[in-house]
């Protein structure tokens, strides 16, 4: 890696950012499907008015915008004299989980665009450019979190030009199809081809996030580079016993089922906790036929199985299945497994992990996210690096999800600083 100017900028400049980011932070949770807490999804009226409160901040730095053929809004800014040169990518999501926090995904769109205000270009007419010999864009995905369709990551999908056509058929809670809410909403089936990106029009993305976990905040470090975005494996399992009646069937003739998906669930935490950098998760649990004076005779359960290498992760799989296959035997159950989703580790560019240790500065400390980001579609198609931003206890995805602004400000110079190395990067 070259060597790189730190950022010659007034600390006064970097703090005034980084109350603009809380602010709208604060403007942004207004906008919401659920009073009195944050809900907003795919292709609703509040994407729609998050897209344009954004493309406003975009236009405001003297970027173009446009919204692209998937929803997700776009701002540009072009090196003087080279419209078409390729982009450098930025940004995160604007799409909520139900009763979400304020920060998840929000504030890498917002160090974004605070990024572009502190290194474009100004000339003496007043027109702002990129001082670099790429172009500086930044994008607010539309749907990272699935909420609404069910399917993760389908604004950065579309990006990486990996949109399968089977989503179409995809219904949100009132049967809605996505294809329908696609046209609601103003876009085009048909042009979804559109929304995908060239590799040779792009340079790299760097995505700024929250941590979603307590490593930071338990080491005492605002700021980390990420080393890779993790695996994961999901599964529906069930598991078939006998329903009988509660009171007249003694122990010894007993299938419950429930029981039997009891004891998986705690297997599950068991085998993942004696493995380095595995998480198992047991979300959802239910049995049938669900009466209380019936042993259950059926119980479905989910299987959220993520990992910092593939290897790892799946032989953990291993390893839970032959357990299971014990247990059922030992209660005379039986048990199946769909697997519904299954997604390899992205590992983010060595380059890129090297100019955010070097935006950070001193001693970086590096993590791996458990966590899925928009960065693991894009890695499809470009190099990827990541800034993660201290999480007070690890909690997110709730609304005591929480960021300093003290850490915001150091990570928006961060950020700052590891753009100038990589501009400074021979091409």
């Amino acid at each position: 890696m070259t060597a790189a100017t730190r950022l010659a900028v007034d600390p006064a400049h970097i703090d005034a950012a980084a109350r603009r980011v809380m602010g709208r932070c604060e403007e942004l949770a207004r906008i919401t499907a659920t009073p009195g807490s944050i809900t907003r999804v795919y292709l609703s009226p509040e994407h729609a008015r998050v897209n344009r409160l954004a493309a406003e901040w975009m236009r405001e730095l003297g970027m173009t915008t446009r919204q692209d053929a998937v929803g997700n809004q776009v701002g540009r800014l072009a090196p003087a004299g080279a419209p078409d040169a390729p982009a450098l990518l930025m940004g995160s999501h604007l799409d909520t989980v139900p009763d979400a926090g304020r920060f998840d995904g929000i504030v890498g769109v917002l160090m974004a665009l605070e990024v572009v205000r502190l290194v474009r270009r100004i000339d003496d007419d007043g027109v702002a450019s990129s001082p670099f010999p790429f172009a500086l864009e930044v994008v607010a995905f539309s749907d990272e979190e699935g909420t609404r369709f069910g399917k993760a990551l389908l604004g950065s999908s579309a990006v990486a030009g990996q949109w399968d056509a089977s989503w179409w058929e995809l219904t949100d809670a009132d049967g809605v199809t996505l294809r329908d809410a696609f046209r609601d909403f103003g876009l085009d089936p048909g042009r979804i081809g559109e929304a995908a990106r060239e590799p040779d029009h792009l340079v790299a993305y760097l995505e700024a996030h929250i941590e979603q976990g307590p490593e930071l905040h338990r080491a005492g470090q605002a700021l980390a580079a990420v080393s890779s975005i993790a695996s994961a494996r999901r599964f529906q399992l069930v598991v078939e016993g006998e329903a009988r009646h509660a009171g007249g069937t003694p122990y010894d003739l007993r299938r419950d089922a429930l029981l039997g998906a009891s004891e998986a669930a705690l297997a599950v935490e068991r085998i993942c906790r004696g493995e380095h950098h595995i998480v198992g998760t047991v979300g959802q649990l239910e049995a049938f036929p669900g009466a209380v004076n019936v042993v259950p005779g059926e119980a479905h359960l989910s299987l959220d199985l993520r990992g910092e290498f593939d290897t790892t992760r799946d032989d953990t799989w291993n390893a839970i299945s032959a357990e299971l296959d014990a247990i059922m035997g030992r209660r005379g159950l039986r048990w199946s497994a769909r697997e519904v989703h299954s997604a390899p580790a992205v590992f983010c560019a060595p380059l890129l992990q090297d100019v955010v240790r070097a935006g950070i500065g001193g001693e970086a400390p590096t993590l791996f996210s458990r966590a899925g980001h928009d960065a693991m579609a894009i890695g499809a198609i470009t190099d990827v690096g990541m800034l993660f931003l201290r999480n007070p206890d690890g909690i997110s995805h709730h609304p005591d999800e929480a960021v300093a602004g003290g850490d915001v400000a150091v990570g928006i110079r961060a950020l700052a600083e590891a753009v100038l190395h990589l501009g400074a990067e021979p091409r």
